[in-house]
């Protein structure tokens, strides 16, 4: 079926509905079993006295509800990819992480050997108050057995979680000691944080990860980690966008406003219903003197873009990695009535210099969503060559620099996907998770000693005694039968070591531990670090008109 027919397929059915009702209606009139009454289908209603008709002049039974819920996503689809419906028993987990929290027991965990590993607790969470310790194995819930293959994310989750105050029975398997201890546990509400991470990166530049979305507390957690920062002695700042996919525009709007000069403008939004309303700093914010940049690539998407498009045009910092995903969208939630609700868009948002750059859907959501996909194949990944902007939609930033709209936020600099150390032996190894399960169980078999470490520091050093590469191979050979090939190895083997290591430390300190390990092979922080720390003559050649 062609593109432009499967999107008329409702329609049509539709059509014959009422073409078949109108026959059939006709038909009766000649007939002994005239229907009692006939609906009317009038111009302002005609979608609902539709169903109504179908409901209760259809030769069988419908289920009325169900056709509503089929219908409404159709109908969104074709206004735009972002407008969207979002049904009552979706609602409060769609909203969750945008909320900052949820009900829960307040652990994380990770699914190895069927069983339910605890990897850590959270702080001050339901379960760390009743003695829930990292290396826990959940198997029982509720007096019923937890564990086997049927185990997986979903089924964890939608168990464990649920509202404040309610109640759940865990039993846990502690390595050490005999038998099932069990718990009974009170949920209650447990943060999800936006900001992964605020360390660093060596004397004067600071490191701050906000990889998912802008939510109702992010501001917050971004003022804590530019303090720690701050305090730390931070004179140049990355903000890594890499991966976050957008949130509220009033929260990024206060975020970038830490870093403008009272009355620069932010952003601003246009609607047919809603008139251009401009943001601009207030130039209160603590970061104004603080040279930046900014990390994106092909999944930072709409609040992300807002931040880096207003960094870009106002020629406030640089812009390094790939082009944006390229959403310039706004949506605004509406319930319906019954719990559900739509988020529909209502206007565009446009960067300082006037670009939307919101990318083309006009040849369906289908090909929208593969856009990212055709970018791979046509080269753009690996090359800025690749790319082909459109030269029609050229604006100028604040010191005269061209800039391009219509498709996301291209770079300053550009930086391509980084493929060093990837094997057909790495990438079996994480395809079959065998690092994250080496990780895992390194960190069990020495909790003990490992808990005593004060900082990533020190795990670094402990490190130097416990050879953690010669384990793991040792283990992929002998218990998972894994083959070696020396070459794939030699060029691996750092990128393996760091990633266990990694994993190691996440287990032990979080985040704090595994990003100042991971990201010292991340290509893109290190040409950040590189330009930021070059001559002030230097960076600044980056952000004037050429």
């Amino acid at each position: 079926m062609n593109k432009t027919l499967k999107n008329l397929w409702p329609i049509y059915i539709a059509v014959a509905i009422v073409i078949g009702i109108i026959l059939g209606n006709r038909m009766a009139r000649n007939s002994e079993n005239r229907p009692a009454s006939l609906i009317n289908i009038s111009q302002g209603n005609k979608l609902s006295n539709l169903i109504e008709m179908i409901d209760k002049q259809y030769v069988d039974t419908v289920d009325k509800e169900k056709i509503v819920e089929d219908v409404i996503p159709d109908i969104l689809s074709e206004l735009d990819p972002h407008s969207v419906y979002i049904p009552a028993k979706d609602l409060q987990s769609v909203n969750e992480e945008l909320n900052g929290s949820f009900g829960g027991i307040g652990v994380q965990f990770n699914i190895q050997d069927d069983t339910v590993m605890v990897i850590q607790v959270v702080s001050g969470g339901p379960s760390e108050k009743i003695g829930i310790m990292p290396g826990d194995r959940i198997v029982m819930v509720n007096d019923t057995s937890f564990t086997g293959d049927k185990i997986n994310n979903q089924k964890v989750m939608n168990t464990l979680r649920g509202e404040k105050g309610t109640k759940v029975k865990i039993g846990v398997v502690r390595p050490g000691m005999d038998g099932i201890i069990d718990f009974e546990i009170t949920r209650g509400d447990i943060p999800t944080y936006s900001v992964d991470v605020s360390y660093m990166i060596n004397k004067t530049t600071g490191y701050i990860k906000v990889s998912r979305n802008f939510g109702r507390n992010t501001y917050e957690e971004f003022l804590n980690a530019l303090a720690k920062v701050q305090y730390a002695g931070c004179t140049s700042l990355i903000v890594d966008l890499r991966g976050n996919q957008g949130g509220y525009l009033e929260v990024v709007n206060r975020m970038v406003d830490e870093f403008l000069q009272r009355g620069e403008l932010i952003v601003y939004t246009e609607g047919k219903a809603y008139p251009r309303t401009d943001y601009r700093a207030d130039g209160r914010g603590s970061m104004k003197g603080v040279r930046m940049a900014v990390l994106i690539d092909e999944w930072s998407a709409s609040a992300s873009e807002i931040f880096a498009g207003a960094i870009q045009d106002n020629d406030r910092g640089i812009i390094v990695g790939r082009r944006s995903f390229g959403k310039g969208l706004v949506q605004t939630q509406m319930g319906l009535g019954d719990g559900s609700a739509v988020r529909l868009t209502i206007s565009r948002y446009y960067t300082p210099s006037g670009r939307c750059i919101q990318k083309s859907y006009k040849n369906g959501n289908e090909d929208y969503y593969k856009d990212i996909m055709e970018r791979y194949q046509k080269g753009e990944m690996n090359s800025e060559d690749s790319i082909h902007l459109d030269k029609t939609e050229k604006f100028k930033t604040v010191n005269g620099r061209t800039v391009y709209g219509g498709g996301g936020i291209m770079p300053d600099v550009f930086v391509p996907v980084d493929t060093t150390g990837i094997t057909p032996l790495f990438e079996k190894l994480v395809r079959k998770g065998l690092i994250y399960k080496f990780a895992f169980r390194f960190t069990d078999e020495h909790r003990q000693e490992l808990n005593k470490l004060a900082d990533v520091d020190a795990l670094l050093d402990y490190y130097k005694d416990h050879p953690v590469m010669d384990d793991f191979l040792n283990m992929a050979k002998k218990e998972w039968g894994m083959k070696v090939d020396p070459k794939d190895l030699d060029v691996s083997y750092r990128l393996i070591d760091t990633q266990i290591k990694a994993y190691i430390a996440r287990n032990i300190f979080d985040n704090d531990g595994f990003y100042p390990i991971f990201n010292t092979l991340d290509a893109t922080i290190d040409t950040a670090v590189a330009i930021l720390n070059e001559p002030e003559v230097e960076y600044g050649a980056i952000l004037t008109a050429k």
